[in-house]
């Protein structure tokens, strides 16, 4: 499987490693679950962290630069309908990761490489990316469970102060009765 990075990026071939990382940052905001409620977008990030991954590595961007001009040649040549007997030899989880991928906007074919090193970088930045998804989502959970705790806090110090400014004003109206 062959994920088009750059495509995932919107991002030129051709793009130095400060235009991938200025990328990468655009993607990573337009992407972030609190841009988009209700979505589940922890694929799309870890695809955009991968991309990274690879795209800011100079020996892994150097290989898959050359693998990324035979997948341009393998599209170019591919019909656009798939043939049916390819796509029954797929996986199931190949089918879902594809059908997933493409619907985040990367391209992803059944076009294959034999380049068994920049395979396994792909494999450790997808592993890498999927670390740094689930410690972000672990990260977001204790903020939010801090945030309740001191917002309970708060709420119990401020609800304290009114019963204490409640408490006051009577006993001086109290006072000010039995004076009278």
């Amino acid at each position: 499987m062959f994920i088009d990075y750059y495509e995932l990026l919107e991002l030129s071939s051709t793009a130095n490693s400060n235009e991938v990382q200025t990328a990468f940052r655009r993607q990573a905001l337009k992407w972030h679950p609190d841009e988009n409620p209700g979505l589940d977008t922890t694929l799309k990030m870890q695809l955009i962290n991968e991309a990274k991954l690879i795209l800011l590595d100079t020996e892994a961007r150097e290989k898959y630069d050359h693998q990324y001009l035979k997948f341009k040649l393998f599209q170019s040549t591919r019909k656009n309908s798939p043939n049916p007997k390819q796509q029954q030899t797929q996986s199931h989880e190949e089918r879902q990761s594809s059908q997933a991928t493409a619907s985040y906007g990367g391209s992803h074919t059944s076009f294959e490489f034999e380049d068994e090193l920049l395979k396994k970088w792909m494999r450790n930045a997808k592993t890498q990316a999927v670390d740094l998804a689930k410690q972000t989502i672990d990260e977001l959970r204790q903020m939010s469970k801090t945030g309740i705790i001191e917002g309970m806090n708060a709420m119990g110090k401020a609800l304290l102060s009114q019963i204490v400014i409640s408490v006051m004003v009577l006993l001086i109206i109290a006072l000010i009765r039995g004076c009278s």
